[in-house]
């Protein structure tokens, strides 16, 4: 039951392969600035900062002491931005450079032979291309003797208090079979005579019980605001005694001028004459409602014109814990670097919940 995470920014999936059962033994990143988080959260693993495309499979993996058909799982999610429903299909080529790390990845796969294989994506690879991605990799994985199984999953559906769909491939050898888990959560909670399912984790829900903070306010640590409200607080707590990274960045005078100008759930067209901007997300410089599912969390969390990122009570951004809360960290993940660096951290990182619900029924069937 170990794993390697490859592409592992900050350590989402290796966070949530870790809750299932996981040993992690490796995580590999081009980026310093992220995987400095993922050794911090890690101390045990072995960190390997290179461009993976540039190294010899074989190489990496005598690197970690682990021999070729031996790993248990070997987890990632290889940049693929041309995937994107934000790129213009013209722009959409399987040869283009920010998609070939996919191909990256497999090579991996045919050079390890782990028992398990996962792989993370946006959720338009799935049928991009005209399902052209998805074929790629099933034929390739199913000519290495892997069954294959993959799904486009909401992280809202698996107690994630945030609205996020990605596509994950599971591929599985030597009579182990991929499973793709059943949703814990949905949108209503629902409660009949085979068993009730609670509703989708709302933004009060999740970030609820951390202390006020002002405008370019919080310290780090910082005492809890409550005891926790709710069984999403209590997992994400554990033993914790106080919070991390729980200060609210200072804006620029307009920038903040803007938030205080909205009330919750409104954003751009609500702005005041005097301080609208020529063009902009709709979303821009709104504040979230305590009842809502947070909108996807974005590399661009740390800049209030990018999304509704604004607090739904505090006039201020969410700081980078509440970012983290949303997106199911928890509390003992500490983030390091720039304000701008974990925001960019937690915007590329898949939540370790759904992580740990796909690598559930993984270690179910190595142990």
């Amino acid at each position: 039951m170990q794993a390697i995470d490859l592409f592992s920014g900050c350590g989402g999936i290796s966070c949530g392969l870790r809750a299932s059962g996981f040993e992690v033994l490796a995580g590999a990143d081009i980026a310093p600035k992220y995987i400095a988080t993922f050794q911090h959260n890690f101390p045990s693993a072995k960190v390997i900062t290179t461009d993976l495309a540039a190294q010899d499979p074989m190489d990496v993996l005598g690197a970690v002491g682990v021999q070729r058909g031996e790993l248990g799982l070997l987890a990632g999610g290889p940049p693929c931005q041309g995937c994107s429903k934000n790129v213009p299909r013209k722009f959409r080529f399987l040869e283009q450079e920010q998609n070939t790390q996919v191909l990256t990845y497999l090579k991996y796969v045919e050079s390890w032979l782990p028992r398990f294989v996962l792989m993370e994506n946006v959720a338009e690879m799935k049928n991009g291309f005209e399902q052209a991605y998805s074929e790629e990799v099933i034929d390739r994985l199913n000519k290495l003797g892997y069954e294959v199984d993959y799904a486009v999953l909401n992280s809202a559906d698996f107690g994630v208090p945030q609205r996020r769909r990605r596509a994950f491939f599971i591929g599985a050898r030597g009579g182990l079979k991929p499973i793709i888990p059943e949703p814990t959560h949905n949108k209503t909670a629902s409660d009949d005579l085979f068993g009730g399912m609670p509703g989708h984790i709302r933004v009060w829900e999740a970030i609820g019980d951390l202390p006020s903070v002002p405008h370019g306010g919080g310290s780090d640590p910082m005492d809890y605001a409550l005891a926790p409200q709710n069984d999403f607080q209590r997992r994400l707590r554990g033993t914790q005694a106080t919070v991390r990274n729980h200060v609210a960045r200072k804006l620029q005078p307009t920038q903040f001028a803007r938030i205080a100008a909205l009330l919750p759930g409104q954003g751009l067209k609500d702005l005041p004459e005097h301080l609208k901007t020529k063009g902009g997300y709709s979303g821009a410089y709104g504040r979230l409602t305590e009842d809502m599912v947070a909108p996807t969390i974005t590399r661009w969390v740390f800049h209030p014109g990018s999304g509704r990122w604004g607090h739904p009570r505090d006039l201020r951004l969410i700081t980078i814990r509440e970012v983290a809360r949303l997106q199911a960290f928890p509390d003992s993940f500490v983030f390091v670097g720039s304000y701008n660096d974990q925001a960019g951290q937690l915007g590329n990182a898949v939540p370790p919940a759904i992580a740990e619900a796909v690598g559930i029924p993984m270690v179910k069937q190595l142990a």
